[in-house]
């Protein structure tokens, strides 16, 4: 109980990314973001914080969280119960805009520090989300894909322990329109699961 309050303690106070960077140094400074729990068997491990939740503090409060939240048919109060539902992305703080604007990728220092011992502490997750390609490299390894829609596809492979997911962001419409097998196969597994683990 107090090793995963002290980790999180640690994880809200790290500068790794700042003090001992691999590349550039995080250009503002860092706000963790994670919720965990030790009651929660349900994990949603997403890419990293954007700027509206670098500003809240709060994850997938944009439509992106509005769309993950129906694919998973929850409502937000459920969504936010960190007893029941855990979100750990791959990064914790937002890495800053790349030069046309868009989310730069995850932190590599960030997993690397801490991923393996935060998830050791963590023995009752049933099911992780795995929403997007970083997530799926990091928890799948070698038994991932050699895309994210041929991963995806290949959720009955990772299943009951992960279910890989693409990214909830509407510049996805056009890749759900293309893989109706997604809404029709996928997600009603999906919301069975969460519902059965959420009680």
């Amino acid at each position: 109980m107090r090793k995963l309050d002290r980790l999180v303690s640690d994880i809200r106070a790290c500068r790794v990314c700042i003090e001992s960077p691999r590349n550039k140094p995080l250009p503002h400074e860092p706000r963790p973001v994670l919720r965990v729990s030790r009651t929660a068997r349900i994990c949603i491990v997403g890419q990293a914080p954007g700027t509206r939740v670098h500003a809240s503090g709060t994850p997938f409060t944009d439509p992106s969280g509005d769309r993950l939240r129906d694919w998973m048919g929850v409502t937000s109060e459920e969504f936010y119960d960190v007893s029941r539902i855990a979100i750990v992305p791959m990064g914790f703080c937002f890495p800053g805009l790349d030069a046309k604007g868009g989310d730069l990728p995850p932190r590599r220092e960030c997993a690397e520090r801490w991923r393996h011992d935060l998830f050791e502490l963590l023995p009752q997750m049933e099911l992780t989300l795995l929403v997007g390609q970083y997530a799926q490299a990091w928890h799948l390894g070698t038994t991932r894909k050699e895309s994210l829609t041929a991963t995806v596809s290949a959720w009955k492979e990772y299943y009951p322990r992960f279910l890989p997911l693409p990214h909830p962001s509407w510049r996805n419409n056009a890749w759900i329109k293309k893989n109706p097998w997604f809404e029709e196969d996928l997600l009603p597994v999906l919301k069975r699961e969460v519902r059965r683990l959420i009680g």
